[in-house]
């Protein structure tokens, strides 16, 4: 029986380690989207703040098409203002004069604004594409990293899952059917009974159960199910025989009295 019980032991242990193994194996390809998915957003904001950049230069070159405008207007309204016969003339062109100057002022102040807002697209251009550079390479590396930690995931799965061939091999096919039908429904299909309770469920055995586990026996959980024992490694240690104490030892010495004291 306690082969039994220790094939068992070994078995859930060896379940366990291999559907830990296959849940890191699952978790592996979410590391490499996060590092895509990180690089892809700092190439849109890259590209977003080039298209920013074109959209100044494109502004800027229509602004300087319209104050040139402008300033050819102006040139030639005081061409026309020496030529004038009346002062309605003169006050029409003085009229155009006067808005033609204040819109290529207007003008030059937003091509200004334009380069300002163009100084700072370059600086964010600059430190976006260093970005874009950085997170390249952390990709990369974790590519690497990824493809290593599998390699040695799915090393450790191939020695578990060698070691569980062996131990189901060496189990009744009762057994191991029993095994797998509680795992699935329980999670796990053994579990220690200690301090008179199952570690499975937390549910308390009965006193004959427990001594019967004492005993050596594999007995079956009231509560869950689950394959119950007893591990003698787990009960404490006696404590050391304490020496009996000696009658009167440590007892403070009478003291005498004498006649007429």
């Amino acid at each position: 029986m306690q082969a039994l019980i220790e094939n068992l032991v070994k078995l859930q242990s060896v379940e366990l380690g291999r559907a830990r193994l296959h849940q890191d194996l699952r978790a592996l390809p979410s590391e490499v989207a996060k590092a895509q998915a990180e690089l892809a957003a700092a190439e849109r904001k890259s590209a977003d703040i080039s298209a920013a950049l074109n959209r100044e230069d494109a502004l800027r070159t229509k602004l300087d098409r319209e104050i040139d405008t402008h300033r050819k207007k102006t040139a030639r309204f005081r061409e026309q203002l020496d030529s004038v016969k009346t002062p309605e003339q003169a006050a029409a062109i003085e009229h155009e004069l006067q808005f033609s100057g204040a819109e290529a002022d207007r003008l030059e102040n937003e091509e200004y604004t334009s380069l300002e807002r163009t100084e700072a697209h370059e600086a964010s251009l600059a430190q976006a594409r260093a970005q874009v550079e950085m997170l390249s390479e952390a990709l990369e590396a974790t590519r690497v990293r990824v493809t290593a930690r599998q390699q040695e995931l799915e090393a450790e799965l191939a020695a578990l899952d060698a070691d569980r061939a062996a131990l189901r091999a060496a189990l009744d096919h009762e057994w191991v059917a029993r095994f797998d039908r509680i795992a699935a429904s329980r999670g796990t299909a053994i579990a220690r009974a200690e301090n008179q309770q199952c570690t499975g469920c937390r549910m308390g055995v009965r006193p004959q159960t427990w001594n019967q586990l004492r005993e050596g026996e594999l007995l079956t959980c009231d509560s869950c199910n689950r394959f119950l024992y007893w591990d003698p490694a787990m009960q404490p240690v006696p404590k050391a025989p304490q020496p009996e104490p000696i009658p009167g030892e440590g007892r403070a010495p009478r003291k005498s009295h004498q006649a007429g004291a």
